[in-house]
């Protein structure tokens, strides 16, 4: 058994993505208000509003790096969820624990696949 790593030739092997990529696009907004407790996020390769549907529900973790230990690591999670579609190019709602900070903006998220649906 492989323990979550697939064969890669004759070299050895590669660890597997069990996540798919994301990227912070900013809040939900209107033309003078923003709603900071729900952020957009753009996945990597959905590009319309039925592929967003495998998505819905699924967890988002927004994973970034500080500058002191805390449990023996300087990195850190925001865990959130994707709570629906928003417009018709593949980007979802999203909301976390914490509401994401205005640096994650233009960042990268991993966008878990699970709890599962199928």
């Amino acid at each position: 058994q492989s323990h979550g790593r697939t064969k890669m030739g004759e070299g050895g092997t590669q660890p597997v993505r069990l996540y798919v990529k994301g990227v912070v696009q900013g809040y939900k907004r209107g033309l003078r208000n923003q709603y900071v407790t729900t952020s957009l996020v753009k996945i990597q390769g959905v590009d319309d509003t039925a592929a967003t549907s495998f998505y819905l529900g699924k967890r988002i973790a927004y994973v970034y790096k500080a500058h002191t230990d805390q449990k023996g690591t300087k990195f850190r999670v925001i865990w959130g969820r994707v709570m629906r579609a928003h417009g018709t190019n593949g980007v979802v709602r999203a909301k976390f624990r914490r509401n994401l900070p205005p640096s994650a903006i233009g960042g990268p998220v991993r966008v878990m696949l699970y709890p599962s649906r199928v």
